[in-house]
């Protein structure tokens, strides 16, 4: 069964390539989209809801302004994640380092892939004969790398930050992408209750320069085969847009706490299949709410993956992503689990997610 879901990946590689070249008269809607899944199950436990409240080395990814949180010398983030019954790797490097009382800087690296996929562009050979010594492997992977700063602004509680996004692709020999983006965040703390977010992702727009490299063989292959010949070119990834607004309350005098967010994702890359569409703007509600005892345990929810979809009948129905997650913290050292997808109630591509943070002071000075 393993074999034969790698075989229709790599069938679905080939096919992507070889449509590559039409796919550039289209509005480009889904580039770079492996940088939509998210880091953290503790912003995974909360639909993703975090871009007001994130506040630790994760913000590199979700609000790099949270940076101006960082409270020691260094902290680290660490994610693994499988979608596809484990076939597709997803993995998180984050590392966040406290400059002084007003600025941070951070690093993120992610890496999406899918490993040891079967190169059937050669089973059959030149007189018809199929040889499975032919059979070759290859990977696919999608890399990004976040280079981060934060700064405390002169207005009480307001942070912003940045990040300069490289972005690397590859499909085996066959292409290879290199990207640079942009994003840029605020953050705005009033009073001791509320925090407000503003997220730009790629607001220059985030260009990848595609290669191909197909060998005489392949090239052959495709052209027998009634497949285009893929060309050179940019892939766009348009600028979105997160508005988000929390609220954190104490219930009672024992340091329990309730709190909520409500993101908005706004992209003006055409219609999508979100809640709220305009012929200008798609909008997309996510809400996470989390209950906590001080900062030793936090029980969390969020709804997201908010949209509308046809059923057997043609009829449309709401389709919602319920998820749910814990978070565990003995002293400098943080335990998160994210539950999402559940009950296969959505088209979500992952369930279960463990992911850890730790805070670091600075190395003692050996005398």
């Amino acid at each position: 069964m393993m074999l034969q879901k790698k075989v229709l990946l790599s069938i679905l590689m080939v096919l992507s390539i070889s449509t590559f070249t039409q796919s550039q008269t289209l509005a480009p809607k889904y580039s770079n989209e492996f940088l939509a899944i998210g880091v953290g199950a503790e912003a995974l436990g909360q639909g993703n809801a975090v871009v007001a409240q994130t506040a630790g080395v994760n913000s590199g990814y979700w609000n790099p302004a949270g940076l101006t949180n960082v409270n020691k010398w260094l902290e680290v983030g660490l994610m693994h994640s499988e979608y596809f019954a484990g076939i597709a790797k997803y993995d998180y490097l984050g590392l966040a380092h406290k400059i002084d009382d007003k600025s941070a800087i951070g690093f993120s690296a992610i890496r999406f892939a899918v490993d040891d996929i079967p190169n059937t562009t050669q089973l059959i050979d030149n007189e018809g004969n199929i040889n499975y010594d032919n059979i070759s492997t290859f990977t696919a992977a999608d890399y990004a790398f976040l280079f981060s700063y934060a700064r405390k602004l002169r207005i009480e509680g307001l942070s912003l930050g940045g990040n300069l996004k490289i972005i690397h692709r590859k499909v085996g020999d066959f292409a290879k992408s290199w990207g640079f983006g942009l994003d840029a965040g605020l953050q705005y703390q009033r009073g001791k209750n509320w925090r407000f977010g503003l997220m730009a992702r790629d607001i220059t727009s985030t260009f990848n320069a595609w290669v191909f490299t197909l060998d005489q063989q392949t090239q052959e292959i495709f052209v027998a085969t009634g497949n285009s010949l893929p060309q050179n070119g940019l892939e766009l990834t348009l600028p979105r847009l997160i508005f988000a607004a929390r609220g954190k309350f104490d219930l009672g005098k024992k340091g329990v706490y309730a709190a909520g967010e409500l993101d908005i994702d706004m992209t003006t890359d055409g219609r999508r299949n979100t809640l709220i569409r305009t012929g200008f703007a798609s909008f997309d509600p996510h809400i996470g709410i989390e209950f906590g005892f001080k900062n030793f345990v936090a029980l969390r929810g969020g709804l997201s993956n908010m949209q509308y979809v046809l059923d057997f009948n043609d009829a449309k129905q709401l389709n919602v992503q319920p998820n749910m997650g814990i978070g565990l913290n003995f002293k400098s050292f943080y335990l998160d689990y994210a539950f999402t997808d559940i009950g296969d109630a959505s088209v979500a591509l992952y369930s279960h997610v463990l992911s850890i943070r730790l805070k670091l002071d600075p190395p003692k000075t050996v005398k």
